[in-house]
């Protein structure tokens, strides 16, 4: 699943999830995407980023949405 790729460790980044063991944040790369850079783009800006990564991100981000708002459908 997509979403492993995220990590939640309260020793890194003050606990906010980040992308795999970096300390690149999800919030980090949403950012950037909503700010209309390409995946691309952010694949640049992070090297040792994958597409799957930023894959995870936008599932990550997904799925945190449906859990805050559940009467959101899927």
């Amino acid at each position: 699943m997509v979403i492993d790729r995220i990590s939640i460790d309260p020793s890194r980044m003050a606990g906010a999830p980040t992308v795999r063991d970096t300390r690149v944040t999800v919030t980090a790369v949403l950012g950037q995407l909503a700010a209309g850079r390409s995946v691309e783009q952010v694949l640049e800006d992070y090297p040792y980023l994958e597409r799957d990564d930023i894959l995870a991100v936008l599932a990550f981000a997904a799925d945190s949405v449906q859990r805050e708002l559940p009467f959101v459908a899927a």
